[in-house]
């Protein structure tokens, strides 16, 4: 099944979620060499981009000119966001995307560069402007990414998909949960409906999506034509591969065990390396070598010498041992 927003076919229609801090450009070219239809940049505020004219490092952590991959932009003023849109249209991406659907309370207090994410779904006539004016900035397609609403009392993701969609977006992903519940709870993808049934662009249910299963529900109670998957990828980049495999039968991806599970996650640390310079490297790895040691259950004492040590070489001396429960796991 492709997905087709203005110019750009999205196949398999199973997409990995920008994740703060997580979805880096070394990690979405690990997700991607498994196969997704979409990956998307991790959030950059659009004021912060123009004025700080990114460097090297900042651009390609942007995915600028790369195949399948969306730049989100957040904000609150579209003349920031329009000059965004076009800094990144200038820079050759092929797809931006709108954030209104980040909870965090720095983006969405009033102070500050707050205001944004998903609080723009308190102010659905100002959400509006800031999507009108990126849309008419760029000839690129725009998509959107939201929330059910803000809270319990106001689920207005229907109204502002329907507002979105005449006003040029292509195409609209639903975290199927309110901004006030961050990330409790279970997400309801039962709710995404109400916004399927709202507009005929293209609609993507996220949220609590982590395997085949899960994603085949979302599906069927969501009306939705794809997924989008984020914390589910944390560890296993190639869960996106296997679920398009199961709902749309893509070609089955072959998952790393033993030898080959050491070597995949040796080769995305030595990335990280590469990519942040040798100590914001160490520090971004943690994480994700931390997400792969769940995979392996690792003894606990292994695992703190993993994450504790500040030598690259003592890393991948100890990583075989701290990874070897992995293949027994899988099996």
């Amino acid at each position: 099944m492709t997905i087709q927003v203005a110019d750009l076919s999205l196949n398999p229609p199973v997409f990995l979620a920008p994740l703060a801090g997580i979805t880096d450009l070394p990690f979405r070219n690990l997700v991607q060499s498994f196969g997704a239809g979409l990956v998307v940049s991790e959030m950059v505020a659009s004021q912060e981009m123009v004025q700080a004219k990114p460097g090297v490092r900042e651009k390609a952590e942007l995915g600028y000119g790369v195949e399948a991959t969306a730049v989100q932009i957040a904000g609150r003023e579209a003349h920031w966001m329009a000059e965004a849109a076009r800094q990144i249209e200038a820079n050759g991406a092929r797809l931006i995307d709108i954030n209104m659907g980040c909870p965090a309370k720095k983006v969405t207090s009033s102070s500050g560069a707050g205001a944004a994410g998903s609080a723009l779904m308190k102010d659905l006539d100002h959400a509006l402007t800031l999507i009108e004016a990126v849309v008419q900035a760029v000839d690129l397609p725009v998509t959107l990414k939201t929330r059910l609403g803000w809270d319990d009392a106001l689920l207005n993701a229907p109204e502002l998909a329907r507002r979105a969609e005449s006003a040029g977006i292509r195409m609209i992903t639903i975290h199927g949960r309110t901004r006030c519940q961050f990330y409790k709870g279970r997400a309801d993808w039962q709710a995404i409906a109400n916004v399927s049934a709202a507009v005929d662009i293209p609609v993507i249910a996220n949220g609590d999506i982590t395997s085949s299963k899960k994603a085949a529900e979302a599906l069927a109670l969501s009306g939705a034509q794809g997924v989008m998957i984020g914390r589910g990828a944390q560890g296993r980049p190639w869960i996106l591969a296997q679920v398009a495999h199961d709902l749309f039968g893509t070609p089955a991806p072959v998952i790393p065990l033993g030898k080959a599970f050491f070597d995949m996650v040796a080769g995305h640390y030595e990335a990280m390396l590469t990519f942040y310079g040798e100590e914001l490297g160490l520090r971004v790895a943690r994480k994700h070598l931390g997400w792969y040691m769940d995979e392996a259950t690792t003894e606990p004492g292994l695992r703190r010498q993993v994450l504790t040590t500040r030598a690259p070489a003592e890393v991948l001396r100890l990583l075989p041992d701290a990874l070897a429960g992995q293949a027994e796991v899988a099996a």
